[in-house]
């Protein structure tokens, strides 16, 4: 007796196999371009060479200039010129956006105002009807996706409200406190770009909200930069100037663990003491944004968060997309430098420095 939700498979007689077997071959001899017995049926193989990038341009005063063609760009990589193949100024492409807030200790004073604006930026931004999504991740001593990738500002917002720095936790014999600690930024620029971005399709942006100081991080700023460089994102950061607690660097970790494999351990880091250089957070988003064709801004009295994500959605909306057949890779990855200008001098090119080719694909194995 069959257990349930087993079946018997059914076995066709030897004459009718036979016959069935003998039916097919000739239905397929006579299919358009099938192959002749005997002879093996050709391989294709498709090289996908083409690398898109995406420009936003200025002039002289700063006013980002929408109305350029083709030819009014010049294209290098590796200081060889290169052929633009595809050129669009497609506002109307899908919008990809992740925004990683810095929620820890020397951000709780600005936390408030990094929620508010970032609403509002969603709700300016993100076309519900026209497939642009958003996701939102937070960052301190552990990397936590809030929101996965959704078009619904209601379930964006309500994910923003969760935004919260660590609490202070009793520890050790004599019942003391200290303060949870770590900021793993490059961890959330790298989960953001390798387990988010990198399977998304049209333009992509991160917008980073921290003070750039990162504690405990497994990965390093380089490889960071390669993760977005290598998921087509353009990285936007805005720089709040958050407060130096003295021991920042102490933490602990929480129950429930980070997210994308292992990137919430940082907390459990002894960091280096008090007298150790504090890094500067402003060079490290600077070069973050500058690699990758985004921009730096900084919050400060002239220039409040809401104007800055008001001049980022312009540049969202007003990017050129170029695209061209590069040269076919070598043996292994490696880094090519783009150089992208306009033939106007008194205008600026505000794009990626370069891309990663990938290690070609064996035939033969595979790998």
């Amino acid at each position: 007796m069959n257990r349930v939700g087993q079946t018997r498979a059914w076995k066709a007689p030897p004459v009718f196999a036979r016959a069935i077997s003998l039916l097919c071959s000739a239905l397929i001899a006579f299919l358009p371009g099938a192959p002749l017995r005997g002879q093996q049926e050709p391989k294709i193989s498709v090289e996908a060479n083409v690398v898109r990038v995406f420009a936003t341009v200025r002039d002289k005063h700063g006013q980002i200039v929408s109305t350029l063609t083709k030819d009014d760009f010049a294209l290098d990589e590796d200081g060889r010129p290169q052929t633009i193949n595809y050129f669009a100024r497609e506002s109307d492409l899908p919008l990809t956006v992740g925004l990683l807030v810095d929620t820890s200790l020397s951000q709780r004073n600005v936390l408030d105002q990094e929620r508010s604006a970032s609403s509002s930026f969603v709700d300016h931004t993100l076309r519900e009807d026209n497939k642009d999504q958003a996701f939102l991740i937070h960052f301190d001593h552990e990397v936590e996706l809030l929101k996965d990738l959704t078009s619904s500002r209601k379930k964006l917002a309500d994910a923003l409200g969760l935004l919260e720095t660590p609490q202070q936790v009793e520890t050790g014999e004599g019942g003391g406190h200290h303060r949870g600690g770590g900021t793993l930024l490059y961890d959330a620029v790298y989960l953001a770009s390798n387990d988010m971005m990198k399977k998304q399709q049209g333009r992509k942006a991160l917008i980073i909200l921290s003070d750039g100081v990162d504690r405990g991080s497994k990965e390093t700023l380089t490889t960071a930069i390669e993760s977005a460089q290598r998921a087509n994102t353009v990285v936007y950061s805005i720089l709040f100037k958050g407060e130096s607690g003295p021991r920042e660097g102490f933490g602990r970790d929480r129950d429930r663990g980070g997210w994308g494999g292992g990137h919430g351990g940082g907390g459990g880091h002894r960091y280096p003491p008090e007298r150790e250089q504090r890094p500067d957070g402003k060079k490290i988003l600077e070069r973050i944004s500058k690699e990758t064709g985004g921009r730096l801004f900084e919050v400060s009295k002239k220039e409040s968060v809401e104007q800055i994500y008001a001049q980022i959605e312009q540049e969202l909306r007003n990017q050129y997309i170029l695209g061209y057949a590069a040269d076919k890779s070598s043996n292994s990855a490696e880094y090519r430098k783009i150089h992208l200008t306009t033939k106007q001098k008194d205008l600026t090119v505000q794009a990626r420095d370069g891309y990663y080719t990938e290690q070609p694909v064996s035939p033969a194995t595979g790998q």
